[in-house]
Parts: structure tokens; C-alpha cells; sequence
């Protein structure tokens, strides 16, 4: 059996562009404020999340985006990803993901930030 995972970019908090201004300024009817990701302390930990994403993918010249992506298709029970994206632009930030790998060590790096978060 295998499992699709559906947003691993969180909803666009591991894009690299979500702030704490951004969310702020949300309208009231976005789906995304309401959900426990967007709010604290789970906001402050997704954003380090997001940081730590970026620093590895930039090692290898990858986007955030990217980063978040292989690391959700290096579980070995993952066997597919759903990536919704809004606009074709976006698609560039993404589209290398299924090829990226990340080391283990990396994947360890992102383990360890992630201790103790809510799924």
C-alpha cells in the first residue's frame, strides 16, 4: 500500500513567501486562517520550517517549494505527492521536485526541526 500526500507545502507556508504580516493580513474568509498551522505556536515553528527548507534547498540551487516536496517523497511510505499550484509561474518552483534528493543527513536536519510539531 502506498500514500499520497496531499499539500506539502502546508497550504503556502513552506513556499519561502508566507510572513507572519502575510498571514496577518489574510482576509477573514481565507480557509487558511482557521487552520492550526496558520495560528501559535504552530506558525512560528512551520516558518523556522520553512527557513531550515530554504537554506537546504539553496545548497543545491532548489527552491523552498522543492525542498518540501522531496522531503515528503523520501518517506518510504510515500509513494506521490498532490501539489497544488494557483498560477503556471508557479509551477517553476516545483517542477524539479521529483527528482531532487536529499541527503540523509539532510532529511535528519529536517527530522529534528520537526520533533514535537502537530501533523
Amino acid at each position: 500500500m502506498g500514500v499520497i500526500v496531499y499539500s506539502p507545502m502546508k497550504s503556502g507556508l513552506l513556499t519561502g513567501k508566507m510572513t507572519r504580516e502575510r498571514v496577518a493580513a489574510m482576509p477573514e474568509d481565507d480557509f487558511r486562517k482557521g487552520k492550526a498551522q496558520f495560528q501559535e505556536p504552530n506558525l512560528s515553528r512551520n516558518l523556522t520550517l520553512a527557513d531550515l527548507l530554504k537554506a537546504i534547498g539553496a545548497r543545491h540551487g532548489r527552491t523552498v517549494g522543492e525542498a518540501a516536496i522531496a522531503w515528503c517523497l523520501r518517506q518510504p511510505q510515500v509513494t506521490g505527492a498532490i501539489v497544488g499550484i494557483r498560477s503556471a509561474a508557479q509551477v517553476g518552483g516545483v517542477a524539479e521536485a521529483a527528482t531532487f534528493r536529499l541527503s540523509p543527513e539532510e532529511v535528519g536536519e529536517i527530522a529534528r526541526s520537526m520533533e514535537g510539531h502537530p501533523a
